[in-house]
């Protein structure tokens, strides 16, 4: 049976998919060299720019959180548990054995259960972790004045940033490897590149 094809990305959305993608990468390459993991672009260049992308990134962040509350997209990353387990055996077994999507993508639910609740856990868990301890690296220099000094240490606060910037890397992997796990390898990319994406009809 044919696909569809559907527009299920906005402009807005592709721009903001996009540049938070280069973003995260330039901040995981500067990171991992702050943390001392090699050496690219010299400490010094690489706090400079590290920092530069996380305040970029932040006002994007503002700028599409107005956007997905003004537009209701925000739905779009509502919990469920309805179809958990079958999403699992898809992924697990189902997508090795040429086995049919266990879900129907449409404008109104663009994300899978699977899908909303890793994005649950990178907003409720990663974001906070990563965006707390990288905003208290930044004014450490305020912490007396705050009286943070007095309950936090600069390396509870590194380890807990490391720790941040780890799951945010595996994060960003497994979802480009998902991303390869459409009818073709790159249907997925594509979608988010020109807005328009092919599903299968829903029986």
């Amino acid at each position: 049976m044919n696909a569809e094809r559907i527009y299920i990305y906005k402009r807005y959305e592709r721009f903001w998919h996009w540049s938070q993608a280069l973003l995260i990468i330039v901040m995981m390459v500067t990171g991992f060299e702050v943390h001392g993991s090699y050496s690219l672009l010299g400490f010094a260049k690489a706090v400079s720019i590290h920092s530069l992308a996380a305040w970029t990134l932040l006002t994007l962040w503002a700028f599409t959180i107005f956007w997905q509350f003004t537009t209701g997209e925000w739905r779009q990353y509502l919990p469920s548990l309805k179809n958990v387990a079958a999403m699992i055996r898809y992924y697990a077994f189902g997508i090795f054995r040429d086995a049919p999507h266990p879900f129907h993508k449409t404008v109104v639910q663009k994300h899978n259960p699977l899908q909303r609740l890793a994005y649950l856990a990178l907003l409720a868990v990663i974001s906070p972790l990563i965006w707390g301890s990288g905003l208290l690296y930044l004014f450490y220099a305020d912490w007396p004045r705050l009286g943070l000094d007095a309950v936090l240490s600069l390396e509870s606060v590194a380890v807990a940033h490391a720790l941040g910037g780890y799951l945010i890397t595996a994060f960003f992997f497994i979802h480009v490897y998902l991303t390869t796990t459409g009818h073709t390898v790159f249907a997925h990319i594509k979608a988010m590149i020109t807005g328009w994406e092919e599903v299968a009809p829903k029986h």
